[in-house]
């Protein structure tokens, strides 16, 4: 396989900030030759990447770096990913992360989703796929451009700004993960719509976990943990069919 090529097809232009600096990555792996292939993919979108092969190495680099995305494997030789992930977000950053591992059943993805992770990829895997993943990731992170003239959109007293991805409430900020952020976006640009699993599988994941729906209800109860907690709900149930956001009635 050649890594240039495994990383540098259909993916179009290439992803900066908006201030032109480069993307920064953060890889962690314990296998030297899986990172430096990583690497090599990644710096060839013109990104900088820094790699660690334990977690507690991660998160030191991590703290220094403030990188814009995270490869993650689940397996390190000290800590394992799921706390290395938790302990960045214990530090307040909602830095994307890909979760890398070899295992491939159902449960192990939802676990490390639910550990608030924004993407899963099973070994053995493309480098064309890693790289096209992270750019999704990314591109729904903060550095992601607005695709309508008004970066505001507003149903009932909440309100999401697609330049500065700030979400509010009633005038209460909420502090949203990029998937919860994306997921949100969908479901207030179709308001008063009803939405199936499918479609928001297609729309926020562009891939469907198999067909598996559980990653859906998942990140459903975190929005409305965020949303709706103490408030009137805004996010209903439409039951055998999908799910809708309206305003408070």
């Amino acid at each position: 396989m050649s890594t240039r090529e495994s990383a540098r097809t259909g993916h179009g232009p290439r992803l900066t900030k908006a201030d032109g600096s480069a993307i920064r990555v953060l890889v962690v792996d314990d296998e030297p030759t899986l990172t430096d292939l990583l690497s090599m993919a990644l710096r060839y979108e013109g990104w900088e990447v820094r790699t660690a092969s334990e977690g507690r190495q991660a998160l030191t680099i991590a703290r220094e770096f403030r990188p814009d995305a995270i490869v993650l494997d689940i397996m390190l030789p000290d800590i394992d990913g799921l706390q290395v992930l938790q302990r960045v977000r214990a530090d307040g950053y909602e830095t994307p992360v890909l979760f890398l591992t070899a295992k491939d059943s159902l449960d192990d993805r939802i676990i490390g989703l639910t550990a608030g992770g924004d993407d899963y990829v099973t070994k053995p895997f493309s480098l064309e796929e890693v790289v096209a993943r992270l750019r999704g990731l990314i591109r729904r992170s903060t550095l992601a451009v607005a695709d309508s003239t008004d970066p505001r959109i507003a149903v009932g007293d909440l309100t999401l700004d697609e330049d500065s991805y700030e979400v509010f409430r009633g005038g209460d900020a909420i502090e949203l993960t990029a998937t919860e952020f994306e997921l949100l976006r969908f479901l207030m640009r179709n308001p008063r719509r009803v939405l199936s699993k499918a479609q928001i599988l297609d729309r926020v994941w562009s891939y469907d976990f198999g067909g598996k729906s559980s990653v859906v209800e998942i990140y459903i109860s975190y929005l409305r943990k965020k949303i709706d907690a103490g408030r009137e709900p805004m996010i209903h149930t439409v039951r055998g069919a999908g799910y809708m956001l309206k305003t408070a009635s």
